[in-house]
């Protein structure tokens, strides 16, 4: 498991407009805290209001407007995972859940999605075939390799499909 300094680490690395800002951190009575860019919103508050705020029932086609505004989430968010992916070394974010898919309150260049929580986040280089920490993640959106002790950024990819899912109510049976 990552330590903290590393998981700091990480999270410093990764400055940019996809990636909720860190300003500080603080050990205080064997607690770390950590400051961050305040977010009111994730994307499972969304995911759980959407279907009402666009007047449909769950099962029910969505509408043009909510098709546009999802193909505008998805592309924020598969932008920010981009980012991580081309990073050198690339990081490998592995617990990719709506839940740290955030929405900052003052939306800054037309970006209004940001990635959270690097606390699993590992560095991955390409060249070498590198073993990491198995069964991390949240197990919904974990990819078949994170049972395996090899595994790549389409670890991430897997969970980004698993998000569209959702994204775009597509229920498989």
């Amino acid at each position: 498991m990552p330590s903290k300094e590393s998981k700091l680490r990480n999270l410093g690395k990764v400055r940019s407009e996809y990636v909720v800002l860190y300003y500080n951190s603080w050990p205080e009575s064997k607690h770390l805290y950590i400051q961050m860019e305040f977010c009111l919103q994730n994307l499972r508050n969304i995911l759980e209001v959407k279907p009402q705020v666009f007047g449909r029932q769950l099962g029910q086609p969505m509408d043009c407007i909510e098709y546009f505004i999802s193909c505008e989430i998805l592309r924020q968010i598969l932008e920010s995972v981009q980012y991580l992916h081309e990073l050198n070394p690339q990081i490998i974010h592995r617990d990719l859940k709506p839940e740290n898919i955030l929405i900052p309150e003052n939306v800054r260049n037309g970006r209004f999605v940001k990635l959270r929580d690097f606390g699993l986040a590992v560095e991955h280089r390409t060249e070498t075939k590198q073993s990491h920490t198995t069964n991390v993640g949240t197990a919904k959106y974990m990819a078949p390799e994170l049972y395996q002790s090899k595994y790549t950024t389409r670890s991430d990819i897997y969970s980004l499909g698993i998000m569209s899912m959702e994204l775009f109510d597509i229920f498989l049976e």
